[in-house]
């Protein structure tokens, strides 16, 4: 896979040597058990896959060398370029301004941009009419955008079922901005519906078998269907994408229950299944996959709790958040400045969306063992600064040095 050149300061010696090694052991990336680090009186499991992933690390890259290549210029994001706070800091530090934020809402009117502006387009993508709204001043687009690839192919295999006639069910988050760009670029091709969940499959199920009333399905889909969206027509054939940070079992889940309603309503044999249903299994991320099969591996193992390190805005952290929690205590952390003392933990709550303490997170007796993971937009650096602050809170541990020295 390619080798992208990004910030020294995102980089860590030791993820780099563990990560490292565990490529050169398992070049089939078919052992998804964790690293462990050994400080004696306490254990750390490190997921087998986690941190940047290839489309973050090819955005960083591209927003970095444009920065540095323009120093005369006015550089824009459209909004944040990926979930995480710390990096997108540091292009504000560095000029960088966002003419949106993560909502949508304007920041900065594109009516003041000119056609010497560069505009960079985040990872996530964004939408066809902002697109032609930045052309037309006369911004080239294309040569900073950092759309990430596999949500390119998403985009890419949408419009090549449409071309068989099938309409798009979106699995993502209404309001998030990969959700909205997959959602503009799948309807410019073919009628196109975007649903949250199972529950909403399961209710969306119910309208295509004609168990629930019509009329309630355009009332509850309202703003997350293309113009003239029609349920008995569009609905006769489709497909399910993804938006890519979600978690990949849910959409498989969500996709085969789908199916499940199809062959239900026209009463399909194996053979005619393709007739009514797209297999897509070919969109979900390889990242969001090795990620969250990692964490669920990691599970495997005994602990006494897990931490999740990433942008509180991230998606693809909080459903890792989400695998953890369901088995033990799990704290979301942007980085070691939330590990406040060995006594208390500031946490987020993915769910509620609020911050809170945690007293007496770690424990205080036996052999300490913690799982620990990142996403795919949380520098490496992040993750060693984490494991060496929590090394500070137990008496008697091996020092830094040496736990690095056994992966070097």
């Amino acid at each position: 896979m390619k080798q992208f050149s990004i910030p020294t300061i995102y980089r860590s010696q030791l993820i780099s040597s563990i990560k490292k090694n565990r490529r050169e052991a398992d070049k089939q990336k078919k052992d998804f058990t964790p690293s462990i680090l050994d400080f004696g009186v306490f254990e750390i499991y490190l997921a087998r896959h986690f941190g940047f992933c290839y489309g973050v690390e090819n955005a960083i890259e591209i927003a970095f060398k444009t920065v540095e290549e323009n120093p005369d210029k006015r550089i824009f994001l459209l909004s944040e370029m990926i979930h995480n706070p710390f990096v997108n800091d540091d292009l504000t530090q560095r000029g960088v301004q966002f003419l949106m934020d993560t909502h949508g809402n304007q920041l900065i009117p594109f009516e003041s941009l000119t056609a010497e502006d560069i505009v960079m387009i985040p990872a996530f993508g964004t939408t066809i009419p902002i697109e032609n709204t930045l052309k037309s001043i006369g911004i080239q687009i294309e040569k900073y955008n950092t759309t990430c690839p596999f949500v390119e192919k998403v985009w890419n295999r949408a419009e090549q079922i449409a071309e068989k006639g099938y309409s798009i069910v979106v699995h993502g988050k209404p309001s998030h901005e990969e959700t909205k760009a997959t959602f503009s670029h799948s309807q410019s091709h073919t009628p196109t519906l975007v649903l949250n969940d199972m529950a909403e499959a399961i209710m969306l199920g119910e309208f295509i078998l004609g168990i629930k009333n019509e009329t309630e399905f355009y009332t509850y889909f309202n703003g997350r269907m293309s113009e003239e969206f029609d349920l008995n027509r569009d609905l006769a054939k489709f497909g399910v994408v993804n938006q890519t940070t979600m978690l990949a079992t849910d959409t498989q889940e969500i996709a085969d229950y789908l199916k499940s309603i199809m062959v239900k309503k026209y009463n399909l044999g194996d053979a005619e299944i393709a007739t009514r249903f797209a297999d897509t299994r070919d969109t979900l991320c390889y990242a969001t996959n090795d990620n969250q099969t990692a964490v669920r591996n990691l599970l495997h193992h005994k602990a006494d709790l897990a931490i999740v390190i990433g942008g509180r805005k991230s998606s693809n952290s909080s459903h890792l958040v989400e695998l953890c929690e369901h088995e033990l205590p799990t704290y979301f952390i942007q980085s070691e400045e939330d590990l406040l003392s060995d006594q208390d933990v500031k946490g987020y709550n993915w769910k509620t969306k609020q911050e809170y303490i945690q007293h007496n997170y770690l424990p205080q007796t036996g052999k300490t063992r913690i799982l620990i993971t990142s996403g795919a937009s949380c520098p490496d650096a992040i993750v060693e600064a984490v494991i060496e602050k929590i090394s500070t809170f137990f008496k008697g541990a091996k020092p830094m040095n040496e736990v690095k020295s056994a992966w070097n």
